[in-house]
């Protein structure tokens, strides 16, 4: 099977472990030298409705990508904890100061 990276852009980029939507592909990191796919880089999660910009983006090692399909691209990874619920918390704590 063949991809092109603008066929990639269009795929969602989903956890096998959790179910969770990661978002879409935005950056690919290339080993020049032997043209291999090191990882792929998917833009984090927008902070309320976008107007606070992105949460931190995602680099999914290529290893962890399980299955490309038509549609989707199938990962064995896990959003880290601190990228979930400190942004969260921190918001909360800003907030109420």
């Amino acid at each position: 099977m063949t991809a092109r990276l603008s066929d990639l852009k269009y795929k969602e980029v989903i956890s096998v472990s959790g179910g969770m939507r990661l978002g879409y592909i935005d950056d690919i990191e290339m080993d020049i030298s032997t043209g291999r796919i090191i990882s792929v880089a998917v833009p984090g999660r927008p902070r309320f409705l976008g107007i606070f910009g992105r949460c931190e983006e995602y680099t999914v090692p290529w290893e962890k990508i399980v299955k490309i399909g038509d549609d989707i691209i199938l990962a064995d990874y896990d959003i880290p904890i601190r990228t979930v619920f400190a942004e969260k918390e921190n918001f909360w704590t800003r907030l109420f100061k």
